[in-house]
């Protein structure tokens, strides 16, 4: 559902992108996946945090299904959920159990416990996603755009579906930004 407002990934918007950033930033068009081309037009940042509240976008109503009859060229696609539609969801991250490759080698007086990965797990509580993740089941599979493939957990955590990261996709853009910044 297209409504006035929607909810976008934290990380496709940026106040001042890099180079080869093709997501949404002030003055740039990016295609909304199944939906129009929006441009950004302006944002809003919390003044006590900085932190981005809102961004503002026109839409194209001629670019249904995202293509401009006009020809022009949209480099960005991104994922989006209408807020009046949207439920609240709870996602669970996994990386990597260990922070080395091999975590039994340790030195003396130490554990194998001393390499354990402290961000193995990133829990995010009060996620949204698409009115029909209501109805699934425990152990129902999904890909979950850009992100990567879950599956439904039979915990509720209390009325909230909640689903685990089971494999993450290849994000270009994390490959880029590492260049970029030398990490």
């Amino acid at each position: 559902h297209f409504t006035r407002e929607l909810w976008i990934e934290q990380d496709d918007f940026q106040e001042i992108p890099p180079p080869k950033y093709f997501r949404l930033f002030p003055g740039n068009s990016v295609r909304l996946r199944y939906g129009y081309i929006v441009t950004c037009t302006g944002f809003d940042k919390d003044p006590v945090t900085g932190q981005i509240t809102a961004v503002r976008c026109t839409y194209d109503p001629d670019t249904r299904g995202g293509n401009a009859q006009d020809n022009r060229k949209v480099k960005g696609t991104i994922h989006w959920v209408s807020v009046k539609h949207a439920i609240p969801i709870e996602v669970r991250l996994y990386d990597y159990l260990f922070a080395v490759e091999r975590p039994m080698d340790v030195p003396p007086g130490g554990s194998f416990l001393d390499n354990l990965n402290p961000n193995s797990l990133e829990v995010i509580p009060n996620a949204y996603g698409e009115p029909c993740l209501a109805d699934t089941k425990a152990e129902d599979k999904f890909q979950f755009e850009r992100i990567g493939y879950f599956v439904r957990d039979p915990d509720n955590a209390g009325t909230k579906p909640v689903f685990n990261k089971t494999v993450g996709l290849r994000d270009t853009w994390a490959k880029i930004e590492k260049k970029i910044t030398g990490q």
